[in-house]
């Protein structure tokens, strides 16, 4: 399975989209810091949404469609299925 998922920091001011194969580790990797750039810099570790693909290839054209979205959109599709913007790490 892959993942497309969008992370935010604690406030939801900063938000990121990444892709995996791997959910559970990749959350890991964020949560702890085992990820130099981005998402370290800015403590961007809280799930707030994801979708899963078989087709790695999927995955990532779906990754690189969210990214050229403006932030309002991006916003509304994390409302669509979190409209509290719980963090949903704790189930992985």
């Amino acid at each position: 399975m892959h993942y497309v998922y969008i992370l935010a920091n604690h406030s939801n001011e900063v938000i990121y989209i990444g892709v995996t194969n791997d959910l559970r580790r990749r959350l890991r990797e964020h949560r702890e810091g085992l990820i130099e750039g981005f998402t370290k810099k800015y403590h961007v570790k809280k799930l707030l949404y994801y979708e899963s693909y078989s087709s790695p290839i999927d995955a990532v054209s779906r990754e690189r469609q969210l990214k050229k979205w403006t932030r309002e959109k991006k916003n509304n599709l994390i409302a669509l299925k979190n409209p509290n913007w719980d963090d949903w790490s704790e189930a992985f």
